[in-house]
């Protein structure tokens, strides 16, 4: 929001909303086929809709733009939460010592905090599955985004005035401004990855109400709920700092008091991160694990589970390959994110990096194969013509966020 100014911010933010909702209503009609309303199949995921709506060679493209998507997740979650750590350590010590003590900690060190605990919770079998983790990530979410709201919102009464302008954060060279205004788009594209679980969700509904009813009032309300979210922490962060507001507006110290609220609202941040990290990693390993126990049908290192119980535990059935395939993940995961442990350029790159192929160009195909619309009819060419200008936005969004990540690296 700070670097794109109070019409371009939210105006982006509502762009990018938009695009999101429009691949939900294309993907509602993608999750029975071939025929969208009688089907006889059922796609039960995004990667299974593109494989049969379009073909195998899509399906393999679509299977590397989803894994890139996992990879990319763990490591911005890995560095926000050892940032969140950080940030809980550095509010208790300005909160004792003053605000201009030092109070300085690596992120390294609680990155691979967190990459231990990650490898412990993978363990876990169906770890994604359990009913209470759902609700968690929601009451965790809606907790930090009403306290980083509701700080902004309190500082900007402390201020007596709206900081910000029309222009955002000025720069001495308009290529500056545009390099900015990209690494935006990348950082904004990261927060609407909706679409990739779409049709994860459709497939637990049950009719009647049909599936696609059902999907259009959650998807309305889903896309509603969390842009208004993203308006009100960017607004309010915006409004309360101008152009010195932080990448990340409960870690970058704008906020010193109340101290045990920033400390609260971080601890739900990294226990949300917890989670969310499995959430997306298990589908990964569920997906290798598989392949792998159809190609080697006979192999102990593959199928053979041991327990093992720790007192005042349930008991944890291992596997040789769980252990060594989730571990060395987790590990190369945390390697890349201990590299670079730059949040606002990360964003940027993993935001950019696959948000065209999931939210816009596999959803606009699918949706003109099962309405079998001709090519070069108006409604065709309006539906690549939106694909085509996704795309220059994101290419944008992508070198930008990249050049920035780059220049993070070698400051």
């Amino acid at each position: 929001m700070s670097r794109l100014g109070w019409i371009a911010g939210p105006l982006t933010m509502l762009c990018f909303a938009s695009v999101t909702f429009i691949s939900a209503s294309l993907l509602r009609n993608c999750y029975k086929s071939p025929d969208p309303e009688i089907g006889p199949n059922r796609n039960a995921s995004f990667l299974d809709a593109v494989q049969r709506i379009l073909g195998k060679m899509n399906g393999r493209i679509c299977g590397v733009v989803v894994v890139i998507n996992f990879i990319k997740v763990g490591i911005v979650y890995t560095i926000t939460a050892a940032i969140s750590i950080r940030a809980i350590l550095k509010s208790n010590c300005y909160h004792n010592q003053g605000h201009e003590a030092s109070c300085d900690y690596k992120t390294s060190t609680y990155m691979l905090l967190f990459g231990v605990i990650q490898i412990l919770v993978s363990q876990i079998p169906e770890f994604r599955n359990m009913k209470w983790l759902s609700a968690v990530a929601a009451i965790m979410s809606f907790t930090y985004s009403l306290i980083g709201s509701g700080l902004g919102l309190a500082k900007i009464i402390e201020n007596g005035e709206v900081k910000g302008s029309i222009g955002g954060v000025p720069t001495s060279t308009a290529a500056e401004k545009i390099w900015l205004v990209s690494q935006a788009l990348g950082d904004i594209a990261f927060a609407f990855p909706f679409s990739l679980y779409f049709l994860e969700i459709q497939d637990t509904l049950k009719s009647p109400p049909s599936e696609k009813a059902t999907m259009k009032k959650a998807s309305i309300s889903a896309v509603c709920i969390t842009t208004f979210f993203y308006l009100c922490c960017g607004g309010f962060g915006y409004a309360a700092f101008g152009n010195s507001t932080p990448g990340n507006l409960l870690t970058g110290f704008g906020f010193y008091e109340p101290y045990w609220l920033i400390d609260f609202a971080n601890a739900c941040i990294v226990l949300h991160l917890v989670g969310g990290y499995q959430i997306f990693s298990q589908s990964l390993f569920g997906t290798v694990e598989r392949r792998l126990a159809r190609q080697f049908p006979g192999s102990g290192i593959v199928h053979d589970n041991y327990s093992f119980k720790l007192p005042a535990m349930p008991a944890l059935r291992l596997n040789v390959l769980r252990i060594c395939f989730r571990t060395t993940y987790v590990i190369c995961i945390t390697a890349i994110a201990a590299i670079f442990p730059y949040f606002n350029e990360v964003v940027g790159v993993a935001g950019a990096i696959n948000f065209w192929p999931i939210v816009v160009y596999f959803p606009v195909e699918m949706y003109i194969m099962q309405k079998n619309i001709e090519s070069w009819t108006p409604k065709a060419v309006i539906l690549r013509t939106y694909s085509i200008m996704c795309l220059v936005v994101i290419v944008f969004a992508f070198i930008g966020s990249v050049k920035a990540l780059i220049s993070a690296r070698l400051r």
